[in-house]
This record gives structure tokens, sequence and C-alpha cells, in this order.
């Protein structure tokens, strides 16, 4: 899952040291920002540039993997290296989530973190949906394959494609599914904690963008594999 960073010439992060709202206290830890959209990172750069040309002239915008960004998470945490690593989601798949949330009843005005979108069934224990792993389309959707796996979209309107083509094919099935929004830090959380086996099933299915990203960017830049 390719994610974006901001980095200067060393291929360090750029990062920001929040100022503690107390008084006479010591500035908060270092936070550098993970963005999942690319646009997003460079449009922030571009504020960057505008505000202060000189401190970002060697600084530029970097795909690393997700899983890359987890580890040097771990590192940071494990070595007491004093930096932490905040995901910026999407604004627009924040207000979907939101709106979803919503319409489902839910009495929420804000959503933390970077939103994620699953489908569940409503019917029996309520499981996930499962599709065979195997090649991603540009919108997101799954291929096909051999093992079933269970997909969490970044985009809301990825797994409306997928449910969309789910009624085609199975409409009974299809009517007793529910998208449901988690967040992406809960998930890393719970993948860290748990030990049950459903979550080796997970499949993560990046942006629309970042998948035509992968497709069109030279080997050499391409983010390493999960």
């Amino acid at each position: 899952v390719p994610v974006f960073t901001i980095t200067d010439e060393n291929g360090s992060p750029l990062v920001a040291a929040p100022e503690n709202t107390t008084e006479g206290a010591e500035p908060g830890t270092p936070v550098a920002g993970v963005f999942i959209s690319q646009d997003d990172a460079e449009n922030f750069l571009d504020n960057l540039r505008s505000q202060n040309p000189t401190l970002v002239e060697d600084v530029q915008v970097v795909p690393v993997s997700l899983a890359e960004v987890y580890q040097l998470a771990v590192t940071s945490r494990e070595t007491n290296a004093g930096l932490e690593f905040v995901f910026v989601p999407m604004i627009d798949q924040v207000e979907s989530a939101v709106t979803l949330l919503q319409s489902q009843g839910y009495e929420i005005e804000e959503f933390e973190g970077v939103p994620l979108f699953i489908a569940r069934s409503l019917e029996g224990e309520g499981g996930f949906l499962t599709v065979e792993s195997g090649a991603v389309s540009p919108d997101g959707t799954p291929t096909g394959g051999q093992e079933q796996f269970i997909p969490i979209f970044f985009e809301q309107v990825q797994i409306e494609s997928m449910l969309s083509r789910l009624s085609e094919v199975q409409p009974d099935l299809a009517g007793t599914v529910e998208i449901q929004v988690i967040n992406l830090e809960g998930l890393i959380e719970t993948l860290q904690t748990s030990d049950n086996d459903e979550l080796n099933r997970i499949l993560l299915i990046p942006p629309t963008d970042s998948l035509q990203y992968l497709q069109g960017a030279p080997a050499e830049q391409m983010p390493p594999a999960q």
C-alpha cells in the first residue's frame, strides 16, 4: 500500500515539533506526516514553499509503503528515537465516513483517523464479505484468484463499486450487506494485539489514485512491497 511522506535531501522525514500548550513546558514529540493521498502531500508541500521557499527548497514528496512506515514507527518506539508518524487522511473520505455513519443512526460530527470501508453481512453471525484474491482493477475491485480474503478499502466509492458488481451476480447476498467504517489506526492496533487468524485474510485496497501511481511509476521509485 503506497503512502506519501515529505523528506529532505538526505531522505529524512520532514518533522514538526508541536508546541506544548502548558506554559513553561517543553515542545511536544516531533511528528512526521504520512499522507494517504499523493495530491494532499504535494499540496501541503506547495503551501510550505509559498510560506518559506528557502526552508523547503530541497524537500520532496516521496512514496513509501505502509509496511515501511509501520516498521519505522516500531523502530522509533523501541529505540526511544522520539519521533511519531501521523497519518493524514483524505478529507473527502473523512466526510464520506461521517455521512455514512450518520445515515446508519450514529450520532457523530467528526471522524478520527484514516477511514477504511469494509462490507459485513447483517445475517447470521455477521461475517465480513470475502473475495478471491488476485489482480486489482484500477477502481480498486479485486478481480479474482484462488484464496479468500477480506477486502478493506480506503475509498467508499471502491467498496460501492464492488457491491454494485455483487448485486448483479448475487442480488440476494448483496441485499444483506452493509458498509461499515473503521479507522486505519485502530486496525493497526488490532493487528498488533490480536491473535485472531481471520486477520491474516485482510487485503488492504489502496485508493484509486495510488493504484494508478503504482502502475505508472518507474520501478526504482516504487515503494517496497508488503
